[in-house]
């Protein structure tokens, strides 16, 4: 008994399509994660002077925003728990300096308010961000 063989020939194609989608998807999968992970930052327009000084990163800083909102840090705080917030802050810190940050539209009787507190809750050294003047 005689047995023919067939030869099918395979047809070896790769069909792009599943590929294409897995990495479309992994795409937004990446582009959604990456922008939970990313900080909200402040914003804040710093008034400028001729005399700015670069100021430590790890210096503590209490931001102001044009509405009135105090952060410290990236944490959103309110005028009345100001004071409680940076003794909490400052409870393990050697230097106790603070960083205020105000937005150039802030009125000048609310970073005062602030200072007052700052110092009322133990604060040593204040200092006021500035952003340098272009010549």
């Amino acid at each position: 008994m005689k047995f023919k063989r067939k030869h099918h020939r395979l047809i070896e194609r790769l069909d792009p399509t599943p590929m294409t989608d897995v990495i479309f998807n992994l795409v937004i999968f990446f582009m959604i994660g990456a922008s939970f992970g990313l900080p909200q930052a402040i914003g804040v327009k710093l008034p400028k002077a001729a005399t700015s000084d670069p100021h430590p990163e790890k210096q503590i800083v209490l931001t102001i925003t044009k509405e009135n909102k105090y952060y410290i840090g990236d944490k959103r705080i309110y005028v009345n728990t100001l004071p409680q917030e940076l003794k909490a802050k400052f409870a393990g810190h050697k230097d106790n300096s603070l960083l205020i940050k105000a937005d150039r539209a802030v009125l000048h009787g609310i970073v005062v308010q602030a200072m007052d507190i700052a110092k009322r809750s133990g604060v040593e050294k204040l200092a006021i961000a500035t952003e340098p003047e272009k010549p």
